[in-house]
């Protein structure tokens, strides 16, 4: 006998099939068993067999749980105030060189304590969740140092012990050269790629490695270096690449088959044509294009064109992207970046799951997949898209129950 099973709903489950790309069913039904999809198909189809319970869903549609691939959602305190200097004219480097940007963010986060950053962080993590996420990346990154970068990661991995949602810490160990540092960069990279990799690898603190690789930020060279660590200790990659400038990152992350290279708005034919070689996933944040006024979108006809799997993520954080909304995300991709709806609601499914390495277990609705759902009161797919912040589903289900 069955869980549960919903029916009288319209799918989108993200299973492609000839002739139906996004796995649409009318008048469907999902069978669910300790947490998991036994069955999905047509009501007719699963006629017949017994459910502990039937939930009829009146007509609504049912979407793979939501899939937050980047944000940086552990951090201490705001940065409002850089809001309004970017608002006055200042630019992210002006911002940066005026001693805010990360290095506020750092301090911040160091000076507040474990149960302060806990709650700080929850009160966003529940935002997300009330916006249909069921799985949300967590990078480090406003720590700096090895012992500081390690504390945030076991933070990001305490939040979701008490909660219906899945969370995936990732390493951002090179995000910025700290101040006292700037004299000392290849020093700080080592201290990085020797101490810290390992470190957080035997702890299993992380399942991949990220960098912010620009001008402002670090070589390809001093990026290379970290990713031939974090395949020595058995973790996957990611990238901040091309936010600002073109540094070649994309072709460097697909280089070491990195899951994901973020932000693209620089990437040029040959990072596209490397990244569709790789598998390696182009996550579009339009948050903080929007935040930062950009001019310059990322490629996405480019990104088309070589068939680069395209996921969509908030980028939360304190600075350049403060969006607690993965239903705006969704919205913004379309019109900003031009995605069309069905392709932003699958750049936070299961092209956000293939982002994070997840796509075996979640970010579609096929038998044997976790059992995380959202059930949408709309009346097209589309409508995913269309609203300017959509509250959020009806019903979120995280292993088969109501979350």
């Amino acid at each position: 006998m069955w869980d549960r099973l919903l029916v009288d709903c319209r799918i989108a489950t993200f299973e492609e099939t000839p002739g139906n790309p996004l796995g649409l069913i009318d008048n469907g039904a999902i069978a669910i068993s300790e947490g998991k999809i036994l069955r999905v198909g047509k009501r007719t189809e699963l006629a017949g067999f017994r459910a502990k319970e039937v939930v009829a869903l009146g007509g609504a549609w049912v979407t793979p749980g939501l899939i937050d691939c980047h944000t940086h959602l552990v951090f201490g305190g705001t940065r409002a105030d850089e809001h309004a200097m970017r608002r006055a004219g200042a630019t992210y480097e002006q911002i940066a060189e005026a001693g805010g940007g990360i290095a506020s963010t750092v301090k911040r986060t160091a000076a507040a304590s474990d149960d302060d950053l806990r709650e700080q962080s929850r009160r966003r993590l529940h935002a997300l969740m009330r916006g249909g996420c069921t799985t949300v990346e967590i990078k480090s990154g406003y720590g700096l140092d090895p012992k500081s970068e390690l504390r945030l990661l076991k933070i990001a991995k305490d939040l979701g012990e008490p909660e219906a949602v899945r969370i995936v810490p990732t390493l951002l160990a090179l995000h910025a050269l700290p101040a006292d540092q700037r004299d000392r960069r290849a020093h700080y990279v080592t201290e990085i790629v020797d101490k810290l990799i390992p470190a957080a690898a035997k702890q299993g603190l992380a399942t991949s490695v990220d960098a912010f690789c620009d001008t402002i930020a670090f070589t390809p060279d001093e990026v290379e270096r970290l990713f031939k660590a974090a395949a020595h200790h058995g973790l996957r990659v990611r990238l901040h690449a091309e936010q600002l400038s073109n540094q070649h990152g994309a072709a460097l992350a697909a280089q070491y088959r990195a899951l994901s290279a973020d932000h693209l708005e620089h990437l040029d034919d040959a990072g596209a044509k490397a990244m569709a070689s790789a598998g390696t996933v182009a996550v579009l944040l339009p948050g903080a294009f929007y935040a930062l006024q950009e001019k310059r979108k990322p490629p996405v006809a480019l990104l088309r064109k070589h068939k680069v799997p395209l996921a969509v993520a908030t980028d939360c954080n304190p600075g350049t992207s403060p969006l607690l909304s993965p239903t705006l995300a969704m919205n913004m991709a379309c019109t900003l970046f031009g995605l069309t709806p069905e392709e932003a609601v699958a750049g936070m499914t299961i092209n956000a799951a293939r982002a994070l390495g997840l796509a075996h277990s979640v970010g579609s609705i096929a038998a044997g997949k976790q059992a995380d759902l959202c059930v949408w009161r709309i009346e097209t797919l589309s409508e995913l898209g269309y609203w300017v912040g959509l509250p959020g589903p009806e019903r979120r289900i995280f292993g088969g129950q109501d979350a």
